[in-house]
């Protein structure tokens, strides 16, 4: 729930409201608002966060699980305030988007080579091991 509405109608959040949507912490906030990624309204020493505020908030999120760093969600989000169409925000992010596919795939191959090399060595290891017990069972 929103805590205040101005007169123009607008939501406002606060610090804890916005934390608690969407699952961060103050701390959180504070440290996008440094970055210059949200840009709350003040009172005094209280932030209050606008809708457009939570739409950023939700964009950050989604970047950040997606993998980007905030340097590159900044970036894309400046795109979008320069260009309210957002068709050059749009062909950035499917730019970016496939960038990181080709990233994660190249990790995934990376991933599966070392799975084989472990499962090759895991083999092998219980080879040896099997080869100490006959071994040992003679004895």
């Amino acid at each position: 729930m929103p805590t205040n509405q101005p007169k123009h109608g607008a939501k406002l959040y606060s610090i804890s409201e916005l934390s608690e949507l969407y699952d961060v912490t103050s701390r959180t906030l504070r440290h996008y608002e440094e970055r210059g990624l949200l840009s709350p309204k003040r009172r005094g020493q209280q932030r209050f966060y606008q809708e457009r505020d939570r739409v950023r908030l939700q964009l950050i999120l989604r970047g950040r699980r997606l993998g980007f760093g905030l340097k590159e969600i900044q970036e894309m989000l400046d795109l979008y305030d320069a260009d309210p169409t957002e068709m050059s925000q749009l062909q950035e992010v499917i730019r970016r988007g496939d960038v990181k596919i080709q990233e994660l795939r190249f990790q995934i191959d990376e991933l599966q080579t070392i799975i084989n090399e472990i499962l090759e060595l895991r083999a092998k290891m219980e080879q040896r091991l099997a080869t100490v017990r006959a071994t040992h069972k003679d004895q």
